[in-house]
């Protein structure tokens, strides 16, 4: 994967994050104070700028009350999804 693409995909992922954030009527802080991430994370990966790993990724779900399967679902790069 080139360094455009990468960016794409953590764009689009941190847009689904704030997407499901945002559904769920939750702030920041409120979604930090539910896991071990630091609001200021939480607003760079919503903004594309923090490429996360899979142990965050199941730590982001849980303070949205989620299965991390649902912050993968990202049907404008899977389509099929």
């Amino acid at each position: 994967m080139i360094k455009a693409e990468k960016k794409i995909l953590t764009n689009k992922f941190g847009t689904n994050v704030r997407r499901i954030r945002e559904s769920k009527h939750l702030s920041l802080r409120q979604v930090a104070a539910n896991c071990n991430l630091d609001n200021s994370k939480i607003a760079k990966i919503e903004n594309g700028k923090f490429n996360i790993s899979l142990s965050t990724i199941v730590e982001l779900a849980h303070g949205l009350d989620i299965h991390p399967a649902h912050l993968l679902i990202l049907p404008d790069i899977f389509p099929e999804c």
